[in-house]
């Protein structure tokens, strides 16, 4: 019993081996084939700027300084509203009701937009104030919101929702088409059923609902019920992808070899499968990243607080006149979902096998 056990793990090692170097060389032919699309090079240093702009938002746009000194004791970074500075320095009581501004530094670094997302610059009076400057370099709302301030805090929205949402959709996907492609039988057909019957739910109009009726859940909401919506055509590729992979020849190996069902699909057909998986969820991020700039423009899902692309452009409609509520915001937005789009037509072009030389 022994031996036999060693010999299946010794024969078990060349399937796996050969496996990983199969696995190895088609990455490295989609990496070699996705590098030749300049497009969608471009569209990649777009989204990583942006993820840059998005996680280094407080020290790019805020009406706190980045870091200060106050009568000899330097505080990093100053990001709280009073008292407590991060917990590093400790401020006197009498200045609880202080503004940043207003205390006397010894010296102060403010981030290069010093305004926060809601901050209101009550000194803009009429609409020519308003339009962009030297103060506000693209303009501020009808209330005095700065709009760069809020496009550089809003892409953490933009860019979180895209990236949870299909994340959760990604999980639903493969495990329920992996599992639909490789048992067949019963399973396919219960599985089947089910992306049928969520293909038929209009996600946008449901996020609307499930937020009329819980108004409390804000973006994570909206998060949520994307990805639990949005995994159908990932599980449907995932399936077709398994069906064509589970009757080569290193699974027919595997199988015989006596591996788990599990570890064939997921350390063998999956790695092989998902390449069309990708391709879709390139495109599902710049759905939910539209679905997202939609709710927020009609003013469902974030609170009214909260600075998101869709809400600074939905300020264009209380004055027309105020282009640059409706020109920045529907850039970053319009940038944002035609990256994403490139880059999957570049993923599918590079993963297409029938384009090989």
């Amino acid at each position: 019993m022994t031996e036999s056990k060693s010999h299946e793990r010794e024969a078990g090692t060349p399937a796996d081996e050969a496996a990983e170097q199969r696995k190895q060389s088609y990455w490295s032919y989609v990496r070699r084939q996705f590098g030749k699309n300049k497009l969608a090079m471009i569209s990649v240093y777009i989204i990583s700027i942006l993820i840059g702009i998005a996680l280094l938002a407080d020290f790019l746009a805020n009406d706190k300084p980045i870091v200060a000194s106050y009568k000899g004791e330097t505080v990093f970074p100053v990001f709280k509203e009073y008292g407590v500075a991060m917990g590093i320095a400790r401020w006197d009581a009498k200045f609880a009701n202080v503004s940043w501004k207003e205390l006397q530094y010894d010296w102060s670094v403010f981030p290069p937009v010093r305004y926060a997302p809601g901050t209101t610059d009550i000194m803009l009076g009429n609409l020519r104030d308003r339009a962009p400057s030297g103060n506000h370099w693209l303009g501020t709302d009808d209330i005095g919101r700065d709009v760069l301030a809020g496009i550089i805090h809003g892409s953490r929205y933009a860019l979180s929702i895209g990236f949870v949402a299909m994340g959760i959709a990604l999980m639903i996907g493969i495990v329920l088409g992996a599992l639909a492609g490789y048992y067949g039988g019963i399973v396919d057909i219960i599985i089947s059923r089910m992306i049928e019957l969520f293909i038929t739910l209009p996600t946008f109009f449901l996020i609307i609902t499930v937020v009329a009726i819980y108004n409390k859940g804000g973006v994570w909401l909206i998060m949520g019920v994307i990805g639990l919506t949005g995994w159908t055509s990932i599980a449907r590729f995932t399936r077709g992808e398994v069906l064509r992979v589970r009757n080569l020849d290193f699974v027919t190996a595997a199988n015989a070899l006596g591996f788990s069902p599990l570890r064939t699909i997921f350390r063998h057909i999956l790695p092989n499968a998902l390449a069309p998986v990708l391709v879709s969820a390139a495109f599902g991020i710049a759905s939910a990243v539209l679905i997202e700039s939609g709710l927020s423009f009609l003013g469902f899902g974030v609170p009214p607080t909260v600075v998101t692309w869709g809400s600074v452009l939905s300020r264009a409609r209380v004055n027309i006149s105020a282009w640059w509520l409706a020109f920045f915001p529907g850039l970053m937005i319009f940038l944002t979902v035609a990256a994403y789009n490139l880059i999957g037509d570049a993923l599918r072009d590079a993963t297409d096998p029938r384009l090989r030389n």
